[in-house]
Order: structure tokens, then C-alpha cells, then sequence
């Protein structure tokens, strides 16, 4: 028995559709049901970190308005080359974030030999957090209350700064203001861990230190440390008093802190965008902001491609500063 043709072609129709039914019913979209069980935000450093305490509180609001937990897992050790090189091996499926900051995606590739992971090829930036300034901060012994003063003094004196370990964040710091503002016996004094370094800066053992903001916020306002200027671009709302350090004698000299989302290289792109698009709209709400200004940290929220350009801007700055620092890769 023969079909009329236009029986046929209904018939050709339904049996096309029943098998591409059953192909889409056996092979789901990656993305149809994300995520379909909790979701894993490395730390690459110690629980309690500013890292870790942002982390935290992104975790938790991605947490409800993914519908599934995000459950943060510290992995500390190497300057967080540890938990970058597990986050950058973990599977594409978007069950594995990372939580990276400037050190573990911008800075290390420079400062270490043999990472197990690209900094750069391996993740796929998802959105730049929040950002947070140093701020150089002096002693009740050095008399200069302004930076171009200290600049001055640091010509003729031989002033020194201290950091909490080479490499870091406070160090490269210095070494751009060191270059930039043309102190070129400036000298760095590094230890091991931050408070020390705080208590030498406020009892005259050390002229200055470029000092993350949380860190010697409460010396600041207690009146044991001078705050001479922010390293940000813009003033920092915890001291709006204070100016910043391209505003007070060194033009174009920007340093900040950030942290920053990452997913490893090869995530679907809609899982990137619902989650670009999830914790931008966190970063944006007035509890969130406060929350992070706590910490000393000022949201920011950008896309994907906005984030990734500026990785890349940032891994290229501090590989010329480390250069020009003379700085050895360990």
C-alpha cells in the first residue's frame, strides 16, 4: 500500500522529530539544567583570607540564586598556585569556580618557575569581584605628611618600606613607586606575614610600608600610622580624606589589589554568562556592597570579555615590574 505524497512527507516529518526527541532526551544541553548539584568555589589560600571572606559572601548569594549550594573548599599553599593549578584542572562543566586574585592570575606567572597551569590560558575569567587598595603608611617618625614631601625626604634619607614577603602585592607596590617617583635607594625590607612589618612601621625600625587597607585601617584611625595616600586610582570611600598617589605628585601610578571569578578554560558559554550575570546582579545589592566595604573591598561587576582584558593588562604590568625590579623568579 503506497502513501499519497502528502501523507508521506507528514510521515517523514514525525519520524524526524521522534528521532531528534530521543537524541536531545539521551544528550541534555550542557546548560538545560545547571546546575544540577552543588558547585565547588576554590580558595587558593587560607580560610579567613580576605579572599576567603569574599568569597564567602558571593557563595552564599550565588548560592540561592543558583538554587544549588556553593560550598567554598580552601586549598592554600605556593602563593595559591596550589589551588589555582587544582581549580585549572578541574573539569569544563561549570561545577568548579575559582575564586583568584591578582597574585594567583596576574603576578605568580612572573615570580615562579614550573606552575602546573597557564594563568592565562587555563581559566576563563567570569567577572572582576571588587578591588582594594595598599595604602603608604609611615610612622609617627617620619615627619612628612604629604607624598611629595616623603619623596623629597626619600631622595636625601634613604627611606626603607617593608612588605609582608617578596612578590606580593605591598613589595611590587613599592617597587612601582620606587621607579615612578625616581627613589631609586628605596629600600625593600620584606618579611614573613603582615603584622610584623606593621608593628616595625609604627615603632620606627621601618620608614613606610605600602599596607593592604583592612590590615592597618585600625592603626590608621587609632592614630599610630600616617596615611599618606591611597594606591588606587580613585580615593577610597574607608578614607575619603586621603588622597591618592597619582593625585598627590606621581601621575599614572595605579595599584589595586583584586579578586576576581574564574571558571577553568572550556565552560560553556551560557554557563558563563548565568553566572556573570548572577553575581553582577549580587555585586549590586546595597547588604552585598556593604558586606564587601567591611572588608575594605569596593564591588565591581563586569563582563566576562571586560574581565579578561583586564587580566591580561595586569599579567603584562607586573611581568615589566618584576623585570625592572630585578626580581628572580623562584
Amino acid at each position: 500500500m503506497s502513501l499519497h505524497p502528502s501523507s508521506l512527507r507528514r510521515a517523514l516529518v514525525a519520524s524526524a522529530a521522534l528521532a531528534l526527541a530521543a537524541v536531545a532526551g539521551a544528550q541534555p544541553p550542557a546548560t538545560a539544567s545547571y546546575p544540577a548539584k552543588p558547585v565547588t568555589m576554590v580558595v587558593p589560600f587560607a580560610a579567613g583570607s580576605v579572599t576567603d571572606l569574599l568569597a564567602r559572601i558571593v557563595a552564599q548569594r550565588l548560592g540561592d540564586a543558583l538554587g544549588q549550594p556553593v560550598v567554598v573548599e580552601n586549598k592554600a599553599g605556593a602563593d595559591g598556585n596550589i589551588g589555582a593549578a587544582y581549580a585549572a584542572a578541574a573539569a569544563p562543566d561549570g561545577y568548579t569556580l575559582m575564586m583568584g586574585a591578582a597574585s594567583t592570575n596576574a603576578i605568580n606567572p612572573s615570580l615562579h618557575k614550573n606552575l602546573k597551569f597557564n594563568a592565562l590560558k587555563d581559566f576563563t575569567p567570569i567577572t572582576n569581584v571588587a578591588s582594594m587598595p595598599n595604602v603608604l603608611v609611615v610612622g609617627p617618625q617620619v615627619p612628612a605628611r604629604n607624598v611629595k614631601d616623603f619623596i623629597q625626604a626619600a631622595r636625601t634619607e634613604k627611606y626603607s618600606f617593608a612588605s609582608s614577603g617578596a612578590g606580593g602585592s605591598m613589595h611590587l607596590s613599592g617597587e612601582l613607586f620606587k621607579t615612578m617617583a625616581q627613589v631609586p635607594d628605596f629600600l625593600h625590607i620584606p618579611y614573613k606575614g603582615g603584622s610584623a612589618p606593621v608593628t616595625d612601621v609604627m615603632g620606627g625600625r621601618v620608614s613606610a610600608m605600602f599596607c593592604n587597607l583592612p590590615l592597618c585601617l585600625p592603626h590608621i584611625r587609632a592614630g599610630k600610622l600616617q596615611a599618606l595616600a591611597v594606591t588606587s586610582a580613585r580615593r577610597t570611600p574607608l578614607l575619603p580624606e586621603v588622597p591618592t598617589i597619582a593625585e598627590s605628585g606621581v601621575p599614572g601610578y595605579e595599584v589595586e589589589g583584586w579578586f576576581g571569578l574564574f571558571a577553568p578554560a572550556g565552560v560553556p558559554q551560557p554557563i558563563i554568562q548565568r553566572l556573570n550575570h548572577e553575581v553582577v546582579r549580587i555585586l549590586q545589592d546595597p547588604k552585598v556592597k556593604e558586606s564587601l566595604l567591611a572588608q575594605g573591598a569596593e564591588p565591581i561587576g563586569n563582563s566576562p570579555e571586560a574581565f579578561a582584558a583586564f587580566v591580561h593588562k595586569e599579567h603584562d604590568r607586573w611581568a615589566k615590574t618584576i623585570r625592572d625590579a630585578g626580581i628572580t623568579p623562584q
